[in-house]
Protein backbone atom coordinates (compact mmCIF):
# COMPACT_ATOMS: atom_id res chain seq x y z
CA UNK A 1 0.00 0.00 0.00
CA UNK A 2 1.40 3.27 -1.12
CA UNK A 3 1.44 5.53 1.94
CA UNK A 4 4.79 7.07 1.02
CA UNK A 5 4.42 6.64 -2.73
CA UNK A 6 7.23 4.14 -2.87
CA UNK A 7 7.45 0.86 -4.72
CA UNK A 8 8.83 -0.64 -1.54
CA UNK A 9 5.40 -0.68 0.12
CA UNK A 10 2.21 -2.52 -0.84
CA UNK A 11 -0.21 -0.21 -2.65
CA UNK A 12 -3.31 1.36 -1.16
CA UNK A 13 -5.90 2.22 -3.77
CA UNK A 14 -9.48 2.65 -4.83
CA UNK A 15 -10.31 0.44 -7.81
CA UNK A 16 -12.95 1.44 -10.35
CA UNK A 17 -14.43 -1.48 -12.26
CA UNK A 18 -16.21 -0.40 -15.46
CA UNK A 19 -16.92 -4.03 -16.32
CA UNK A 20 -18.87 -4.52 -13.07
CA UNK A 21 -21.28 -1.64 -13.57
CA UNK A 22 -19.73 0.94 -11.25
CA UNK A 23 -20.69 3.56 -13.82
CA UNK A 24 -22.61 3.72 -17.09
CA UNK A 25 -21.02 4.48 -20.46
CA UNK A 26 -22.72 7.87 -20.58
CA UNK A 27 -21.60 8.89 -17.09
CA UNK A 28 -18.10 7.44 -16.87
CA UNK A 29 -16.08 10.61 -17.21
CA UNK A 30 -17.88 12.83 -14.64
CA UNK A 31 -18.29 9.90 -12.26
CA UNK A 32 -14.57 9.18 -12.34
CA UNK A 33 -13.84 12.74 -11.37
CA UNK A 34 -16.31 12.53 -8.49
CA UNK A 35 -14.69 9.34 -7.22
CA UNK A 36 -11.30 11.03 -7.24
CA UNK A 37 -12.81 14.00 -5.43
CA UNK A 38 -14.35 11.67 -2.84
CA UNK A 39 -10.99 10.14 -1.94
CA UNK A 40 -9.83 13.63 -1.02
CA UNK A 41 -12.95 14.99 0.67
CA UNK A 42 -13.44 11.89 2.84
CA UNK A 43 -9.84 12.04 4.01
CA UNK A 44 -9.05 8.59 2.60
CA UNK A 45 -6.31 10.07 0.43
CA UNK A 46 -4.59 11.45 3.53
CA UNK A 47 -4.60 7.91 4.94
CA UNK A 48 -2.74 6.56 1.89
CA UNK A 49 -5.47 5.64 -0.59
CA UNK A 50 -3.78 7.58 -3.34
CA UNK A 51 -4.32 5.42 -6.41
CA UNK A 52 -7.46 5.64 -8.53
CA UNK A 53 -7.35 2.40 -10.52
CA UNK A 54 -9.35 1.79 -13.68
CA UNK A 55 -10.10 -1.84 -14.46
CA UNK A 56 -11.17 -3.53 -17.73
CA UNK A 57 -13.24 -1.87 -20.52
CA UNK A 58 -11.53 1.52 -20.63
CA UNK A 59 -10.17 0.90 -24.15
CA UNK A 60 -11.74 0.83 -27.58
CA UNK A 61 -12.78 -2.60 -28.88
CA UNK A 62 -9.86 -2.67 -31.34
CA UNK A 63 -6.46 -1.07 -31.79
CA UNK A 64 -6.20 1.77 -34.28
CA UNK A 65 -4.69 1.54 -37.76
CA UNK A 66 -1.22 2.06 -36.28
CA UNK A 67 -1.67 -0.78 -33.81
CA UNK A 68 -2.03 1.53 -30.81
CA UNK A 69 -4.50 1.29 -27.94
CA UNK A 70 -7.18 3.97 -27.84
CA UNK A 71 -9.68 4.89 -25.16
CA UNK A 72 -13.35 4.11 -25.58
CA UNK A 73 -14.78 7.43 -26.82
CA UNK A 74 -18.08 6.88 -24.99
CA UNK A 75 -16.66 6.23 -21.53
CA UNK A 76 -13.52 8.40 -21.79
CA UNK A 77 -14.29 11.16 -24.32
CA UNK A 78 -11.38 13.30 -23.12
CA UNK A 79 -8.89 10.45 -22.98
CA UNK A 80 -6.77 9.01 -20.17
CA UNK A 81 -4.19 11.82 -20.16
CA UNK A 82 -6.81 14.39 -19.16
CA UNK A 83 -8.01 12.10 -16.38
CA UNK A 84 -4.43 11.54 -15.26
CA UNK A 85 -3.83 15.29 -15.10
CA UNK A 86 -6.96 15.77 -13.00
CA UNK A 87 -6.04 12.96 -10.62
CA UNK A 88 -2.48 14.19 -10.24
CA UNK A 89 -3.71 17.74 -9.55
CA UNK A 90 -5.61 16.25 -6.60
CA UNK A 91 -2.40 14.73 -5.25
CA UNK A 92 -3.53 11.25 -6.33
CA UNK A 93 -2.14 8.66 -8.72
CA UNK A 94 -3.70 6.83 -11.64
CA UNK A 95 -3.80 3.09 -12.24
CA UNK A 96 -4.78 1.38 -15.47
CA UNK A 97 -5.50 -2.15 -16.64
CA UNK A 98 -4.23 -4.40 -19.40
CA UNK A 99 -3.74 -8.09 -20.02
CA UNK A 100 -0.80 -10.43 -20.67
CA UNK A 101 -2.84 -12.03 -23.42
CA UNK A 102 -4.31 -11.36 -26.85
CA UNK A 103 -7.43 -9.85 -25.25
CA UNK A 104 -8.55 -8.61 -21.87
CA UNK A 105 -11.10 -10.59 -19.88
CA UNK A 106 -13.85 -8.42 -21.41
CA UNK A 107 -12.39 -8.98 -24.90
CA UNK A 108 -10.69 -5.63 -25.40
CA UNK A 109 -7.17 -5.56 -26.90
CA UNK A 110 -4.53 -7.19 -24.68
CA UNK A 111 -0.86 -6.19 -24.50
CA UNK A 112 0.75 -9.53 -25.37
CA UNK A 113 3.36 -8.80 -28.11
CA UNK A 114 2.58 -5.06 -27.76
CA UNK A 115 4.39 -4.51 -24.47
CA UNK A 116 6.80 -1.78 -25.58
CA UNK A 117 4.21 0.32 -27.39
CA UNK A 118 1.65 0.00 -24.61
CA UNK A 119 4.13 0.73 -21.81
CA UNK A 120 5.28 3.87 -23.64
CA UNK A 121 1.67 4.92 -24.09
CA UNK A 122 0.83 4.38 -20.43
CA UNK A 123 3.90 6.36 -19.38
CA UNK A 124 2.99 9.21 -21.76
CA UNK A 125 -0.42 9.39 -20.11
CA UNK A 126 1.16 9.64 -16.68
CA UNK A 127 0.00 6.26 -15.44
CA UNK A 128 1.41 5.21 -12.05
CA UNK A 129 0.08 1.66 -11.65
CA UNK A 130 -0.60 -1.23 -14.03
CA UNK A 131 -2.80 -4.22 -13.25
CA UNK A 132 -1.82 -6.91 -15.77
CA UNK A 133 -4.40 -9.69 -16.17
CA UNK A 134 -4.22 -13.27 -17.47
CA UNK A 135 -7.08 -13.85 -19.94
CA UNK A 136 -6.70 -15.14 -23.52
CA UNK A 137 -3.07 -15.98 -22.78
CA UNK A 138 -2.67 -18.39 -25.74
CA UNK A 139 -1.35 -21.06 -23.40
CA UNK A 140 2.02 -19.33 -23.09
CA UNK A 141 3.90 -19.87 -19.83
CA UNK A 142 3.27 -16.87 -17.53
CA UNK A 143 6.96 -16.80 -16.64
CA UNK A 144 7.50 -15.84 -20.28
CA UNK A 145 4.51 -13.49 -20.67
CA UNK A 146 4.95 -11.23 -17.64
CA UNK A 147 8.65 -10.22 -17.76
CA UNK A 148 8.39 -8.41 -21.14
CA UNK A 149 6.00 -5.86 -19.66
CA UNK A 150 8.31 -5.41 -16.67
CA UNK A 151 11.16 -4.62 -19.06
CA UNK A 152 8.97 -2.32 -21.13
CA UNK A 153 7.76 -0.39 -18.08
CA UNK A 154 11.32 -0.01 -16.81
CA UNK A 155 12.45 1.23 -20.22
CA UNK A 156 10.00 4.15 -20.06
CA UNK A 157 11.88 5.65 -17.14
CA UNK A 158 8.59 6.25 -15.31
CA UNK A 159 7.99 4.69 -11.91
CA UNK A 160 4.95 2.45 -12.42
CA UNK A 161 3.72 -0.06 -9.84
CA UNK A 162 3.45 -3.41 -11.66
CA UNK A 163 0.63 -5.63 -10.35
CA UNK A 164 0.56 -9.15 -11.82
CA UNK A 165 -2.91 -10.68 -11.93
CA UNK A 166 -2.03 -14.27 -12.82
CA UNK A 167 -4.65 -15.65 -10.36
CA UNK A 168 -2.07 -17.84 -8.61
CA UNK A 169 -2.33 -20.42 -11.38
CA UNK A 170 1.39 -21.06 -11.73
CA UNK A 171 2.38 -20.21 -8.15
CA UNK A 172 3.64 -16.68 -8.93
CA UNK A 173 4.93 -16.21 -5.37
CA UNK A 174 7.77 -18.54 -6.36
CA UNK A 175 8.95 -16.42 -9.30
CA UNK A 176 7.17 -13.05 -9.50
CA UNK A 177 9.39 -11.33 -6.94
CA UNK A 178 11.84 -10.64 -9.77
CA UNK A 179 9.08 -9.52 -12.12
CA UNK A 180 6.52 -7.31 -10.38
CA UNK A 181 5.64 -5.38 -7.25
CA UNK A 182 2.65 -7.55 -6.36
CA UNK A 183 1.12 -10.76 -7.65
CA UNK A 184 -2.29 -12.31 -7.22
CA UNK A 185 -2.05 -15.55 -5.27
CA UNK A 186 -5.69 -16.57 -5.75
CA UNK A 187 -8.68 -16.49 -8.05
CA UNK A 188 -11.10 -13.54 -7.82
CA UNK A 189 -12.64 -12.78 -4.46
CA UNK A 190 -16.38 -12.30 -4.04
CA UNK A 191 -18.38 -10.60 -1.34
CA UNK A 192 -19.03 -13.61 0.91
CA UNK A 193 -17.62 -14.95 4.14
CA UNK A 194 -16.75 -18.26 2.46
CA UNK A 195 -14.80 -16.59 -0.33
CA UNK A 196 -12.94 -14.21 1.97
CA UNK A 197 -11.84 -16.88 4.44
CA UNK A 198 -10.85 -19.32 1.70
CA UNK A 199 -8.72 -16.68 0.00
CA UNK A 200 -7.09 -15.66 3.28
CA UNK A 201 -6.05 -19.29 3.85
CA UNK A 202 -4.72 -19.65 0.30
CA UNK A 203 -2.70 -16.45 0.54
CA UNK A 204 -1.29 -17.51 3.92
CA UNK A 205 0.52 -20.39 2.21
CA UNK A 206 2.86 -17.96 0.44
CA UNK A 207 3.75 -15.68 3.36
CA UNK A 208 7.50 -16.35 3.30
CA UNK A 209 7.78 -15.09 -0.30
CA UNK A 210 6.48 -11.57 0.38
CA UNK A 211 8.50 -8.60 1.51
CA UNK A 212 9.58 -5.07 0.65
CA UNK A 213 9.33 -4.60 -3.11
CA UNK A 214 7.04 -7.61 -3.75
CA UNK A 215 3.73 -8.46 -2.14
CA UNK A 216 1.26 -11.34 -2.16
CA UNK A 217 -2.09 -10.05 -3.42
CA UNK A 218 -5.23 -11.94 -2.27
CA UNK A 219 -7.40 -9.58 -4.35
CA UNK A 220 -9.23 -6.40 -3.46
CA UNK A 221 -11.30 -5.59 -0.39
CA UNK A 222 -15.02 -6.31 -0.43
CA UNK A 223 -15.59 -4.08 2.61
CA UNK A 224 -18.77 -2.06 2.14
CA UNK A 225 -20.31 -4.02 -0.72
CA UNK A 226 -23.08 -5.50 1.43
CA UNK A 227 -22.47 -9.24 1.31
CA UNK A 228 -20.89 -9.62 4.76
CA UNK A 229 -21.59 -8.39 8.27
CA UNK A 230 -19.77 -5.56 10.02
CA UNK A 231 -17.78 -8.10 12.06
CA UNK A 232 -16.83 -10.06 8.95
CA UNK A 233 -15.71 -6.93 7.13
CA UNK A 234 -13.67 -5.85 10.15
CA UNK A 235 -11.94 -9.23 10.18
CA UNK A 236 -11.44 -9.01 6.41
CA UNK A 237 -9.70 -5.64 6.66
CA UNK A 238 -7.61 -6.59 9.68
CA UNK A 239 -6.35 -9.87 8.23
CA UNK A 240 -5.54 -8.25 4.86
CA UNK A 241 -3.58 -5.58 6.72
CA UNK A 242 -1.75 -8.15 8.84
CA UNK A 243 -0.86 -10.10 5.67
CA UNK A 244 0.61 -6.90 4.16
CA UNK A 245 -1.78 -7.32 1.24
CA UNK A 246 -2.51 -4.43 -1.11
CA UNK A 247 -5.50 -2.58 0.36
CA UNK A 248 -7.62 -1.98 -2.74
CA UNK A 249 -11.01 -0.48 -1.92
CA UNK A 250 -13.70 -2.12 -4.03
CA UNK A 251 -16.81 -0.24 -2.85
CA UNK A 252 -18.27 3.08 -3.94
CA UNK A 253 -16.40 5.61 -1.82
CA UNK A 254 -19.00 8.30 -2.57
CA UNK A 255 -21.73 6.40 -0.73
CA UNK A 256 -20.02 4.63 2.16
CA UNK A 257 -21.84 3.89 5.37
CA UNK A 258 -20.34 5.15 8.61
CA UNK A 259 -19.35 1.56 9.48
CA UNK A 260 -17.56 1.08 6.16
CA UNK A 261 -15.65 4.33 6.58
CA UNK A 262 -14.76 3.38 10.16
CA UNK A 263 -13.17 0.14 8.96
CA UNK A 264 -11.35 1.54 5.92
CA UNK A 265 -10.03 4.60 7.77
CA UNK A 266 -8.61 2.83 10.83
CA UNK A 267 -5.19 4.45 11.06
CA UNK A 268 -3.69 1.88 13.42
CA UNK A 269 -4.64 -0.99 11.14
CA UNK A 270 -3.29 0.83 8.09
CA UNK A 271 -0.02 1.39 9.96
CA UNK A 272 0.20 -2.37 10.54
CA UNK A 273 -0.15 -2.86 6.81
CA UNK A 274 2.43 -0.19 6.06
CA UNK A 275 4.92 -1.26 8.72
CA UNK A 276 8.45 -0.69 7.35
CA UNK A 277 9.66 -4.16 8.35
CA UNK A 278 7.36 -5.51 5.65
CA UNK A 279 6.93 -9.06 6.97
CA UNK A 280 3.66 -10.80 6.10
CA UNK A 281 1.82 -12.04 9.16
CA UNK A 282 0.33 -15.51 9.02
CA UNK A 283 -1.83 -18.10 10.76
CA UNK A 284 0.15 -19.43 13.73
CA UNK A 285 -2.30 -21.27 15.96
CA UNK A 286 -5.58 -23.11 15.36
CA UNK A 287 -7.93 -24.77 17.82
CA UNK A 288 -11.62 -25.47 18.36
CA UNK A 289 -14.11 -27.26 16.11
CA UNK A 290 -12.77 -27.47 12.55
CA UNK A 291 -10.03 -25.01 13.50
CA UNK A 292 -12.45 -22.12 13.88
CA UNK A 293 -10.52 -20.48 16.75
CA UNK A 294 -7.48 -18.92 15.11
CA UNK A 295 -4.48 -16.76 15.94
CA UNK A 296 -2.69 -14.88 13.17
CA UNK A 297 0.50 -12.97 13.94
CA UNK A 298 3.62 -11.39 12.53
CA UNK A 299 6.58 -9.24 13.51
CA UNK A 300 6.53 -5.47 13.22
CA UNK A 301 9.29 -2.89 13.39
CA UNK A 302 10.69 -1.75 16.75
CA UNK A 303 10.55 -5.32 18.13
CA UNK A 304 6.75 -5.37 18.19
CA UNK A 305 4.23 -8.03 17.15
CA UNK A 306 0.80 -7.79 15.59
CA UNK A 307 -1.61 -10.48 16.75
CA UNK A 308 -5.13 -11.15 15.49
CA UNK A 309 -7.55 -13.26 17.51
CA UNK A 310 -9.96 -14.45 14.79
CA UNK A 311 -13.18 -16.24 15.66
CA UNK A 312 -14.34 -18.20 12.62
CA UNK A 313 -16.85 -20.15 14.71
CA UNK A 314 -20.62 -19.65 14.59
CA UNK A 315 -20.84 -18.36 18.17
CA UNK A 316 -18.96 -16.08 20.53
CA UNK A 317 -15.88 -17.78 22.00
CA UNK A 318 -12.71 -16.99 23.90
CA UNK A 319 -9.69 -17.05 21.60
CA UNK A 320 -6.30 -17.63 23.21
CA UNK A 321 -2.89 -16.82 21.79
CA UNK A 322 -0.17 -18.93 23.44
CA UNK A 323 3.08 -17.02 23.73
CA UNK A 324 5.06 -19.74 21.94
CA UNK A 325 2.73 -19.60 18.94
CA UNK A 326 3.29 -15.88 18.41
CA UNK A 327 7.03 -16.07 18.94
CA UNK A 328 7.32 -14.91 22.54
CA UNK A 329 9.15 -16.65 25.34
CA UNK A 330 6.73 -18.39 27.71
CA UNK A 331 8.01 -16.30 30.63
CA UNK A 332 7.33 -12.96 28.93
CA UNK A 333 4.96 -10.69 30.87
CA UNK A 334 2.62 -8.39 28.93
CA UNK A 335 0.25 -5.82 30.41
CA UNK A 336 -2.92 -4.30 29.00
CA UNK A 337 -5.03 -1.38 30.18
CA UNK A 338 -8.14 -3.58 30.47
CA UNK A 339 -6.42 -6.37 32.42
CA UNK A 340 -5.97 -6.03 36.18
CA UNK A 341 -2.73 -8.01 36.25
CA UNK A 342 0.00 -8.72 33.75
CA UNK A 343 -0.64 -11.81 31.65
CA UNK A 344 2.02 -14.47 31.29
CA UNK A 345 2.37 -17.32 28.79
CA UNK A 346 -0.77 -16.45 26.78
CA UNK A 347 -3.31 -13.76 25.95
CA UNK A 348 -7.06 -14.34 25.66
CA UNK A 349 -10.11 -12.33 24.69
CA UNK A 350 -13.77 -12.97 24.04
CA UNK A 351 -14.47 -12.49 20.34
CA UNK A 352 -17.85 -12.37 18.62
CA UNK A 353 -18.66 -14.84 15.86
CA UNK A 354 -16.75 -14.10 12.64
CA UNK A 355 -15.05 -11.09 14.23
CA UNK A 356 -11.36 -10.46 14.79
CA UNK A 357 -9.51 -8.46 17.44
CA UNK A 358 -6.17 -7.00 16.44
CA UNK A 359 -3.46 -6.24 18.99
CA UNK A 360 0.03 -4.77 19.02
CA UNK A 361 2.41 -6.48 21.47
CA UNK A 362 5.49 -4.61 22.67
CA UNK A 363 7.38 -7.18 24.75
CA UNK A 364 10.37 -5.03 25.59
CA UNK A 365 8.11 -2.44 27.23
CA UNK A 366 5.69 -5.05 28.60
CA UNK A 367 2.76 -3.25 26.97
CA UNK A 368 0.03 -4.52 24.67
CA UNK A 369 -2.44 -2.23 22.99
CA UNK A 370 -5.66 -3.20 21.22
CA UNK A 371 -6.39 -1.46 17.94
Amino acid sequence: MEIRVSLDRPSIAFTILPSMGFFSSTMAWPELLRWADALVTTGLADLGYVYVNIDDCWSHLTRNSEGQLETDPKTFPSGIKALSDYVHAKGLKLGIYSDAGAFTCQVRPGSLFHENDDAELFASWGVDYLKYDNCFNLGIDPKKRYPPMRDALNATGRRIFYSLCEWGVDDPALWAGKVGNSWRTTDDINDTWASMTTIADLNDKWAVYAGPGGWNDPDMLEVGNGGMTYQEYRAHFGIWALMKAPLLIGCDVRNMTAETFEILSNKEVILVNQDPLGVQGRKVYVSGPEGCSQVWAGPLSRHRLVVALWNRCSETITVTAPWEAVGLDSSTSVSHKDVAEDVVSSFSAQVDSHDSHLYIFTPHTSVVSKI
